[in-house]
């Protein structure tokens, strides 16, 4: 893996500019691969890593940057929990799947501590910003004062992995072709439609039409 200096610079040009957040997410990927033992990433360890983001926030584009992991991709899945955290799965260790069979594999998940904010005050007092104080702590703090670690379980369907192939299927109301078997099945009048989740469920779409 290349080294922690290197992969801030490729984080800040790929963010837009260095802050905390991106400190702490670099150093939140290296180690969830370092407990892997996925050494290269980007290379030779690629077709391994799927990794699972729980905040949309400055860390998670410096967790990208180090895992090689893109939504594009399909291996950066990402869940809206407001928590700094990541999930880290390694698809060369599969675990016995539950009772509805879906695969399942071990993975590190690695949380921020609340505490490495308090930390940074205690380290740089004198320094007012916030942010500043935490870009110099996090350099420097040791893992075990920045993160939790558990090993955990984790289900993901075939559908959900990278590479998955299923027939491209158009909605009967908007006509809009659907990917990764997203279409959902209903009955109206009578009549079997398949249809995306805007068209089937159009109250709860995140998105209304203005006319």
């Amino acid at each position: 893996m290349e080294s922690f200096p290197d992969l801030l610079r490729q984080a800040e040009i790929a963010h837009g500019h260095l802050c905390a957040g991106q400190i702490l997410g670099v150093r939140l990927a290296m180690l969830g691969c370092q407990r892997l033992n996925i050494a290269e990433p980007h290379t030779a360890d690629r077709k391994r890593l799927v990794t699972f983001v729980e905040i949309d926030r400055c860390a998670t584009d410096a967790i990208a940057v180090v895992t090689g992991c893109r939504l594009g991709k399909r291996a950066l899945k990402f869940r809206d929990w407001g928590k700094m955290a990541a999930t880290f799965i390694d698809l060369n260790q599969p675990l016995a799947p539950p009772p509805d069979g879906t695969p399942t594999y071990k993975g590190i998940r690695i949380a921020a501590r609340e505490s490495s904010k308090q930390r940074a005050r205690e380290l740089y007092p004198h320094i007012e910003n916030k942010n500043q104080q935490q870009m110099l702590a996090y350099r420097e703090l040791p893992d075990a004062e920045l993160f939790t670690e558990q090993w955990v379980r984790v289900p993901i369907h075939p559908r959900e992995m990278p590479g998955y192939k299923s027939p491209r299927i158009a909605c009967a109301h908007c006509g809009e072709g659907i990917n990764y078997d997203r279409e959902i099945r209903t009955t109206r009048n009578g009549e079997t439609l398949l249809l995306c989740e805007a068209c089937a469920s159009p109250a709860t779409r995140y998105y209304q039409p203005l006319n």
